[in-house]
């Protein structure tokens, strides 16, 4: 007899292991309060030294003397090129600008395994030179290809083979996602999570986490990393009839949190303000609408940046500076280096607005035009200000819902401090924020933004270059609990 799962089998006990995980906060093998003394404890133990330095004394990097680009001498890894940018989408319609050009497609891979019927997640401690606090909690596997093909002469990362060797376990994920769209040129990495029955050894710098375990830590300040949010956000708990859901809800109809609310929209396939296809309409229309025309330039021709001899910066001193690090961590596959790092000048902010709609939660969703998009436009939190001053007279003239965001006029589900990729970012951390509308909120909305729930949101992670990096973050910071 065949006892294989057909696909769609497979998937739904996947999606059930999936939301058990989600909802499993006790764990035999570590606490959330353990994980969280632990990563403090490998902070106090791992010795990590980060020095700037001028890009003449970087190791295997240069600026060649015409000044096309920072590069590294393999030609691998990433470079800091030039870019003019041209876009009929917002108040500004011209400009140059540094960008990262890394055409590389990485991985971003977490193991997972079943213990008594409850899905656990294996992430990894690790320090990234960028890192605000050093040590966050990162996906098992997170490497570039120039990093597992070893172009570093380092050690292989650990777990590799688990995903290079495809009969060693099944896939319950596999999305190519991209990355910072107003930093990077056109970049994605490889979201994948992967199930073993093997008795997998963990290692020192790992330790087995649920998934509701995950969303746990994600309150807190720069404790899970840039690359596990991504991860984690593309899960789906399948698509269900309005009546289980309704059935769900009167089972949880006493409890006094939001994470139920946000289950039931994450859950119900059936009720929504706009139907899927109306969602692709205005998104295929916006795109059509708007122009995003790159050319590559020399940075020495990029207007309004100064290259100096420690930093590439804007002239006003505004967005972001290119800088360059001496690092020393121990536990790395390559102990030293050096390196390009992107600084920020400030924090940001990037929110949703939430708001009950026809019985169901709806996320207020931007389409925003980013000059390294893959595809124009992606799908993006309601206010996302990630450079510049937001709170300048302009800003909180021209971008729709800012001061609502800034004043915290609804309640706050979600306020935490979040990094970015550190491995590209010099502590860069931004506010991430989810505020609950009440009532008198309006359902109008200006033309490039649309209500959906949080079903239709995962339905479209499911395909590449649809919801932008910030946006993913925030929804994977979403507790059910």
């Amino acid at each position: 007899m065949d006892t294989r799962l057909s696909k769609q089998d497979f998937n739904q006990n996947a999606e059930l292991l999936f939301l058990r995980s989600a909802l499993t906060l006790e764990n035999p093998f570590n606490s959330t309060q353990q994980v969280l003394e632990w990563v403090q404890e490998r902070n106090r133990q791992v010795t990590v030294n980060i020095s700037r330095i001028p890009f003449s004394e970087m190791r295997n990097w240069f600026i060649d003397e015409q000044q096309v680009k920072l590069q590294h001498s393999s030609g691998s890894f990433f470079s800091i090129e030039g870019i003019n940018v041209r876009t009929n989408a917002g108040p500004v319609s011209d400009w140059d600008q540094p960008i990262i050009n890394q055409p590389e497609i990485g991985y971003l891979g977490i193991i997972t395994k079943e213990f008594n019927g409850i899905l656990y997640f294996l992430l990894q401690a690790k320090i990234e030179p960028g890192n605000v606090n050093n040590v966050q909690l990162s996906p098992t596997l997170q490497a570039t290809k120039s990093n597992y093909t070893k172009v570093h002469q380092g050690k292989t990362p650990n777990y590799l083979e688990y995903f290079t060797d495809r009969g060693r376990c099944e896939i319950l994920l596999d999305q190519l996602q991209s990355e910072q769209g107003a930093r990077f040129l056109k970049k994605r990495n490889r979201n994948i999570i992967i199930r073993t029955s093997e008795d997998i050894p963990v290692l020192e710098d790992f330790c087995w986490l649920t998934l509701g375990q995950i969303k746990e830590l994600m309150r807190m300040d720069n404790v899970v990393n840039m690359d596990t949010r991504t991860v984690t956000s593309g899960i789906s708990f399948g698509a269900h009839s309005n009546e289980t859901v309704q059935f769900y809800n009167l089972l949880n109809a006493t409890r006094t949190t939001t994470g139920p609310r946000f289950l039931s929209s994450e859950l119900n396939a059936e009720v929504a303000l706009h139907s899927f296809d109306a969602i692709i309409h205005w998104f295929t229309n916006l795109k059509a609408r708007y122009d995003l025309n790159i050319k590559s330039l020399p940075l020495q021709a990029v207007r309004d940046w100064v290259i100096e001899e420690d930093r590439i910066r804007h002239k006003d001193d505004k967005y972001f500076r290119v800088i360059g690090v001496h690092v020393e961590i121990a536990n790395r596959e390559v102990t030293s280096w050096d390196q390009p790092l992107i600084e920020p000048v400030q924090e940001g902010v990037c929110a949703f607005v939430v708001k009950e709609i026809k019985g169901v939660l709806h996320f207020l969703v931007q389409a925003k035009v980013e000059s390294g998009n893959f595809d124009i436009l992606e799908m993006a939190p309601t206010v996302q200000c990630l450079t510049g001053s937001y709170r300048d007279p302009n800003s909180l003239q021209n971008l729709p819902y800012l001061t609502y965001v800034l004043d915290t006029q609804g309640t706050v589900i979600y306020d935490a401090l979040q990094s970015e990729e550190g491995g590209r970012f010099y502590r860069e951390q931004n506010r991430n924020l989810i505020l609950l509308a009440g009532d008198d909120f309006p359902e109008e909305t200006p033309e490039n933004y649309m209500w959906m729930t949080l079903h239709q949101l995962k339905t479209f992670i499911k395909f590449n270059n649809y919801l932008n990096i910030q946006a993913r973050s925030l929804i994977s910071a979403i507790s059910y609990t």
